[in-house]
């Protein structure tokens, strides 16, 4: 069994810059070191699989019902245009604004939202995706 104490290094990026006295990158996915004329094989990265993510979009309904909501609470004009990407603080909301909102949703869906997930809702979007989310889980 091998062990290796007391090393510390950092990795970059750049192409060909030397970091510490044997360490090289010969482009940003090789790596090779060596230490006290020990030369170690050179580490080649290989680019990853894009990783599996799931996006739940909202449905329609529910989009337009907070893009409503939206538009009520924060007494915009009715020609004023909010949708599913229009964020918060963009169309003019501070926190107050955002935990009326909140409440607005609460009351009109029937839910009760957390407060750490209120607080992660920064879009129209968010919001009705957690909706959906919430009522597909009260069923």
């Amino acid at each position: 069994m091998a062990s290796l104490t007391r090393v510390s290094m950092s990795l970059s990026s750049l192409p060909n810059q030397t970091l510490v006295s044997g360490t090289r990158f010969a482009s940003p996915s090789t790596v090779s070191l060596s230490m006290n004329g020990r030369i170690f094989p050179s580490i080649t990265m290989q680019p990853r699989a894009p990783r599996l993510q799931v996006a739940c979009a909202a449905k329609p309904e529910t989009v337009e019902k907070v893009c409503a909501i939206v538009k009520k609470q924060l007494a915009l004009p009715e020609d004023s245009t909010v949708t599913g990407e229009s964020k918060f603080t963009t169309l003019g909301a501070d926190s107050l604004d955002t935990v009326e909102i909140v409440m607005g949703l609460e009351e009109e869906f029937g839910i009760s939202v957390e407060e750490e997930s209120a607080q992660s809702i920064a879009t129209v979007q968010d919001a009705a995706d957690m909706i959906d989310k919430l009522l597909e889980s009260k069923a």
